[in-house]
């Protein structure tokens, strides 16, 4: 039977006031009082992780895949999870569906894993997935892989509400194989909705606005109002999503959930509790996307503390691994990571991918990168809340602070590495800050090749924990977010706002269609 958190969250803590903005670098919100946050529940956030690898920067190309039966691949996002550790993060491609690159990535290492997809797998995925052994699988509670939107209105004049749900021939079927696969597996197949942690969304929101990226703006351009440039980019970001994630009609979303034999999920109050959760979670992640700020010229541009070499161009092929589409959605990835913290003053999260640099005789799914570890900083594993010190720098008793317990993000995504980095391949660590002087040496050792990163609190020295090695670190190309050191007006590809601008289809819902996968066609 399939499971869903149903209850609303309690009200959201009131919003502090900002009156006196200035604050330590590194400490993402004033309002956040000593003792345990609000944490994303794991299941929220493998959920939101996986709605956001769907949206992986993919080669854009003319072909949009419809087999000549009339059925609509939808792009999915995938994340596998492991002893409640993410081993995978994969979206579909040009050719392969991400339960297909999951299956060739893992293979038997899927034995008693969780799968957590962006939308329920098609049976093709489904069957491959299943015989792999996997523990459990969840899956967003929308239209499915194999797109069900197909309304058409049932007179001249109609609404939202009376729209008829026209289901392909080939959907059809795929829904009946599904569900035979569902109720002959011993993989528990659920929907994974819970309900928001008490806080948590004013939380989020309330550190995206205060996050290093828009602080870095706000020192470079007093005169910007961020508030006012967070809320924009949020806004964009909710609309885009929510055309994209959540059905606006509530009848056809009743439609789409019966034919996915999911009819306890279509009677209120349970209905108005699942959207409602949905709802929350897309608005939780337009939130997060807006805490990496699109505005002009601001990127990820080689760091001029680099001692590798002078400032480059971040458009040159021959200085960067991944585009600056990839970049930004990357470091969307570690700020998602973040809000899982044990950290009760400032939440981190980090990110590795590597990339294959040996030739494919096909397209390379998400680019040639593979997940090579991911992390947040939080307490040794297994310790529970309060057994460790909670206070900060400003405590006079340094036997009180915390600095010495946690493991920082970076050396959790180390640790629990799933793949070894190789020197063939270039590695490629994304973290939400400047990485610190403890960290320096074990990224150095473990060979990672770049690091995208703030760069706030670069050369400063807090007592308990610094950042002065990070500036002198060698070998290793540094992007930091930060104005273009050289934006060149005439370029046809000029990068703007953190992306390529000429490229820059990620938030688009109209252009999000790839090779062989598209996006469902408006139902409204």
């Amino acid at each position: 039977m399939e499971e869903s958190g149903l209850s609303r969250a309690r009200p959201d803590r009131a919003r502090p006031d900002r009156a006196g903005t200035a604050r330590d670098r590194g400490v993402q919100t004033d309002s956040r009082g000593q003792g345990q946050a609000p944490r994303l529940s794991k299941g929220n956030l493998f959920t939101l992780l996986s709605l956001w690898m769907e949206l992986f920067p993919q080669e854009q190309t003319e072909d949009n895949h419809q087999d000549n039966r009339g059925a609509q691949t939808n792009a999915v996002g995938l994340v596998v999870v492991k002893d409640s550790k993410v081993i995978g993060l994969h979206s579909s491609g040009s050719e392969l569906h991400s339960g297909q690159a999951a299956v060739l990535e893992h293979g038997a290492k899927l034995s008693q894993s969780s799968l957590y997809f962006s939308r329920r797998p098609c049976a093709t995925c489904l069957k491959m997935i299943i015989n792999a052994g996997v523990s459990q699988i969840c899956f967003w509670p929308g239209d499915p892989e194999v797109s069900m939107l197909r309304a058409q209105p049932s007179e001249d004049n109609f609404s939202p509400d009376t729209l008829v749900l026209w289901i392909s021939e080939e959907a059809a079927l795929d829904s009946l194989a599904s569900d035979k696969l569902k109720s002959n597996s011993r993989a528990h197949i659920c929907v994974p909705i819970k309900p928001l942690t008490p806080g948590i969304a004013q939380f989020v929101h309330e550190t995206s606005r205060d996050a290093d990226f828009m602080e870095k703006i706000a020192e470079d351009v007093p005169e910007v109002d961020v508030e006012e440039l967070y809320n924009r980019d949020r806004l964009r970001a909710l609309a885009s999503l929510s055309s994209r994630f959540l059905v606006e009609s509530s009848v056809q979303h009743q439609q789409i959930l019966s034919h996915m034999n999911l009819e306890n999920f279509c009677v209120d109050p349970y209905f108005c509790g699942l959207r409602h959760n949905m709802q929350q979670l897309v608005q939780v992640l337009s939130a997060v996307v807006a805490g990496v700020p699109k505005y002009k010229n601001y990127g990820f541009y080689r760091s001029n503390s680099d001692a590798s070499g002078p400032p480059l161009s971040p458009s040159g092929p021959e200085s960067d691994p991944v585009s600056a589409e990839v970049a930004v959605h990357c470091m969307v990835q570690a700020r998602l990571l973040s809000y899982r913290t044990e950290d009760p003053k400032v939440g981190v999260g980090a990110v590795i991918w590597a990339k294959r640099q040996e030739p494919h005789r096909g397209p390379a799914p998400m680019d040639g990168l593979y997940l090579v570890g991911c992390g947040f900083n939080a307490y040794p594993s297994g310790s529970h809340f309060n057994e460790f010190p909670q206070m900060d720098d400003k405590q006079e008793d340094r036997q009180r602070r915390k600095y010495r317990y946690i493991v920082h993000a970076e050396q959790n995504a180390l640790t629990f590495r799933t793949h070894e980095i190789r020197q063939c391949d270039p590695s490629l660590l994304f973290v939400t800050k400047c990485p610190c002087d403890e960290c320096v040496p074990l990224i150095r050792a473990a060979g990672v090749s770049y690091i995208y990163s703030s760069d706030l609190d670069q050369g400063r020295d807090k007592g308990d924990i610094s950042y002065k090695r990070f500036k002198h670190l060698q070998n290793i190309h540094k992007f930091c977010w930060q104005r273009s050191p050289a934006p060149d007006p005439h370029s046809s590809s000029h990068y703007a706002n953190g992306f390529l601008g000429k490229h820059n289809r990620q938030m688009e819902p109209e252009l999000q269609n790839t090779k062989k996968l598209c996006t469902h066609p408006t139902s409204n």
